[in-house]
């Protein structure tokens, strides 16, 4: 049904309100965040610590992210400390978060910002000019740290919208609708506070699986609730499988404990990051998976296989281990046994490492 645009926008503003005063009570307490009380005194969220919790939380969990930021504002306190650090320092502070495109465009919005004064544009046109920064999060930054009226969509806010309103059209083909709505609903005042008022309540009561309805404070307007059946919505499409790919990786080690890595390339997948040598596998082919495809001769014994899933594809690699001494070969480093842990390892490697050296990746002290 259809309703009169001034039926509507009472509609909508009844739900903001309620919503509001629903966060006002009920917020979640998180490091980079205003609360509505402070807010309501004058208090502005400061808008690098919104842009780098925006940017780590993309694809990632509020708990995972709470140690990565708290480390990254210590040594990195605003845009331009970050934009001074080395680009090698910010890849290793961000090793373990995973989508590692994300570091560098982090790295080149902190370059540039910094170059431009240190401040952020106030409007989305403005932030999604800056590497790095799309649709989600320049409507995420404006709304919160600038107070812009910015419809605020990520996947809490999906979930509680095709319930609100049995949106019936698969998730993914469905964005566009979603966000209209979104649109009608954020209100001139507070529009901050309303965009992270939608991602609580997604996150702590329109839950994916057994959502506590009954203490929703949009219940009564809920058509999946009417309905009887909130879990039916987002409604997706059926998975596709993962490809499967295999290679082997060669993890090799000094007798005073050094492991011997490499940095993969700028481009592509992992750029930037640290590895151990592999064979060559990727999202479309396999790799070599025997220890006859080591990057050079050594001792390979046989240390199992680790498995990991990326976006796209899964992968199983193959794991070897060796003794050696000498020099490191061209393209490679030592890395000291206290200094593994703080080097830009993403996961799938930190893997390969604990399959051959268990607790190897942990922190040690010289």
């Amino acid at each position: 049904m259809t309703l009169p645009d001034q039926t509507r926008k009472a509609v909508s503003g009844d739900i903001a309100s309620r919503l509001l005063g629903w966060y006002d009570i009920h917020h979640r307490e998180l490091p980079w965040r205003i609360t509505p009380k402070a807010f309501t005194r004058g208090d502005r969220p400061d808008p690098y610590r919104i842009w780098l919790s925006e940017v780590m939380l993309q694809q990632t969990t509020v708990e995972a992210v709470k140690s990565y930021f708290s480390a990254f504002l210590e040594k990195w306190p605003d845009v331009e400390a970050l934009a001074a650090a080395p680009t090698e320092d910010v890849m290793k502070a961000w090793a373990g978060l995973g989508y590692y495109s994300r570091a560098r465009n982090l790295k080149a919005c902190a370059d540039l910002v910094a170059l431009r004064g240190g401040r952020f544009p106030d409007t989305e046109a403005g932030l999604r000019e800056l590497p790095g920064i799309g649709a989600y999060t320049a409507a995420a930054v404006a709304a919160i740290a600038f107070d812009q009226r910015a419809a605020v969509v990520d996947g809490n806010v999906e979930r509680v919208m095709t319930r609100l309103f049995s949106i019936d059209t698969p998730l993914s083909e469905a964005k566009t609708e979603i966000r209209a709505l979104v649109e009608t609903l954020v209100p001139p005042s507070r529009p901050g506070d309303f965009a992270q008022a939608m991602m609580d309540l997604g996150a702590t009561i329109c839950t994916p699986r057994r959502p506590r309805c009954m203490l929703c404070p949009l219940r009564e307007d809920c058509t999946a609730i009417l309905a009887g059946d909130p879990e039916r919505f987002p409604v997706r499409l059926p998975k596709e499988d993962k490809p499967q790919r295999r290679g082997a990786a060669f993890v090799a080690v000094r007798d005073d404990g050094a492991i011997l890595l490499r940095k993969r390339p700028e481009k592509g997948l992992l750029g930037g990051m640290t590895e151990v040598p592999t064979t060559g596998w990727t999202a479309r082919v396999d790799g070599r998976t025997t220890q006859d495809a080591a990057p050079f001769p050594a001792d390979w014994r046989p240390s199992g296989r680790i498995s990991h899933v990326f976006t796209h594809f899964a992968l199983e690699l193959e794991v070897f281990h060796a003794q050696i001494e000498g020099d490191a070969p061209e393209g490679h480093f030592w890395s000291l046994a206290h200094e593994i842990s703080g080097e830009a390892l993403p996961t799938v490697m930190k893997k390969v490492i604990e399959a051959a050296i268990p607790g190897a990746t942990k922190a040690r002290r010289p």
